[in-house]
C-alpha cells in the first residue's frame, strides 16, 4: 500500500513538473528560433547574423551548455519578405516551440512577426534593425543590442553639417525600414533648420534605381543618405557615378558593409557607413579577439554583421545564466533587465525594467582601397 502511494506521489510530481516546464526548454536543450534572409538580395545579412551567433553558441555547447542545456538555433529563410517571416514565426512558435526568437533580420520582417510575438509573449531578442516600431511603444518582450536608426542618422547629419554640407538628399527603400531611416534624417535636419533637398525610392529586393537616380541627380545634393540593402545601394551608387554625379554617399549599418564593398568594387572608395558595432578587426577589444578566434576560419572572414550576431549570442547567453537553472521566459526577461552595465568585452550593453535598448554606440567609417574600412 505504501509503495503504491509513493509511486502515485512521484508520478503526480512528475506530471506537475512537466506541466510547469517552459516552452522550448528541456533538461538538455534550449530552442531558439530565427527568421532571416538566407536567399535573395539580403542573404549575406541573414547568413552573417546566423553564422556569427552559431560560432558563440557552438563554443558554449562544447563547454556543456548553460546549466547542462545545449542551445539549438533553428533558422528559417524568409528571403527578406514580410509574409514569409510572419509564417516562419508562426511555425517557430507553434511547431518548433521555441523558447525565444533571436536575431531576426530587417524591419518589415520583424514588424510582420510582432503580432505573433505579442500573442505568445515570447522574448524577441536582438533583431538586426534599428526601427522605432520595435522600440516605441515599449514592448517588454523585445530587447535590442544595437543603436536605433534615429541615432545613426543623427550622427551622420551631425557629421555632415559640421562640415557645412547642407544640401542632403535621401535614397530609401520603399517600406517600413526605408521610411524609418527617412524620418530619422528629416528629424535630424529639422533640428538644424534644414530640409531634405531630394528623395528617391527603390522597392525591397529590387535594383531598379533609374527613377531615384534621376530625381536625386536633379536635386544637386552635396550628400545622399541611403536607407536600403547592399544590392540596391550599390546599384544606385554605380548609376550615379556613371552619370558623373558624385555627392558624398552615406549608408547606415543595415546595408551590410562588407557586402556593399564587394558589390561596389573600385566604386566603393570613399563611400561612408555608420556602424553600431566595434570594428571587427580591432583586436584591442576582447570580444573581437574572442570572435575572431571562434568565428574566423578558412573560407570565413571577419565582418560587422557576423560580429553583431556573435555579440548578440553572448549577451543572450549571459541572460540565460542569470536566469538560473529553472529557466522561464519571465525569468529570462527579468535576468536581462538586471544587466545594468554588462561588458561583453569592449562592447557594453545597459538594460533595465523599462530600458530594453541596450546600446547607443555609433561609429562612422569609410571604405578605402581594396575594400578595407577605416574610421
Amino acid at each position: 500500500m505504501h509503495a503504491r502511494q509513493a509511486i502515485a506521489v512521484v508520478s503526480l510530481l512528475c506530471i506537475n513538473l512537466v506541466c510547469r516546464a517552459e516552452t522550448g526548454v528541456t533538461p538538455t536543450t534550449i530552442i531558439l528560433g530565427q527568421s532571416a534572409a538566407l536567399s535573395g538580395a539580403a542573404k549575406e545579412l541573414g547568413e552573417g547574423m546566423r553564422d556569427g551567433a552559431r560560432a558563440y553558441f557552438d563554443a558554449i555547447n562544447a563547454q556543456g551548455g548553460v546549466y547542462g542545456r545545449k542551445i539549438v538555433l533553428k533558422t528559417l529563410d524568409d528571403s527578406y519578405e514580410a509574409e514569409r517571416a510572419a509564417a516562419n514565426t508562426k511555425q517557430l512558435i507553434e511547431q518548433d516551440r521555441a523558447f525565444a526568437l533571436f536575431g531576426y533580420v530587417g524591419t518589415p520582417t520583424s514588424n510582420a512577426s510582432l503580432p505573433a510575438v505579442s500573442q505568445a509573449q515570447i522574448p524577441f531578442f536582438a533583431p538586426f534593425t534599428g526601427a522605432q516600431s520595435l522600440r516605441e511603444p515599449f514592448n517588454r518582450n523585445i530587447f535590442h543590442i544595437r543603436a536605433s536608426y534615429f541615432e545613426e542618422t543623427e550622427k551622420i547629419i551631425q557629421h555632415l553639417t559640421t562640415l557645412s554640407f547642407k544640401r542632403i538628399a535621401v535614397f530609401y527603400q520603399n517600406d517600413a525600414y526605408g521610411k524609418t531611416g527617412l524620418d530619422g534624417v528629416m528629424r535630424a535636419l529639422k533640428n538644424r533648420n534644414l530640409e531634405v533637398v531630394g528623395m528617391g525610392t527603390v522597392e525591397r529586393n529590387s535594383t531598379d534605381v533609374a527613377d531615384a537616380v534621376n530625381k536625386i541627380r536633379q536635386s544637386d545634393a552635396q550628400a545622399v543618405v541611403m536607407i536600403s540593402a547592399y544590392t540596391s545601394c550599390a546599384a544606385f551608387i554605380k548609376a550615379m557615378k556613371a552619370q558623373g554625379v558624385q555627392p558624398l554617399f552615406w549608408n547606415i549599418s543595415f546595408v551590410g558593409s562588407q557586402a556593399l564593398a564587394r558589390e561596389l568594387g573600385p566604386d566603393g572608395v570613399g563611400v561612408q557607413i555608420s556602424q553600431v558595432m566595434v570594428a571587427p578587426w580591432d583586436d584591442v577589444n576582447p570580444v573581437v579577439k574572442e570572435y575572431k578566434h571562434l568565428f574566423v576560419k578558412p573560407g570565413e572572414s571577419e565582418g560587422y554583421v557576423s560580429l553583431e550576431g556573435f555579440v548578440a549570442a553572448k549577451v543572450l547567453v549571459e541572460g540565460l545564466r542569470r536566469a538560473g537553472p529553472n529557466l522561464t521566459r519571465d525569468g529570462f526577461i527579468k535576468a536581462v533587465e538586471s544587466m545594468s552595465a554588462y561588458d561583453a568585452g569592449g562592447f557594453v550593453v545597459r538594460f533595465g525594467p523599462r530600458q530594453h535598448a541596450g546600446s547607443d554606440y555609433v561609429d562612422l567609417t569609410i571604405i578605402s582601397k581594396n575594400g578595407k574600412f577605416r574610421h
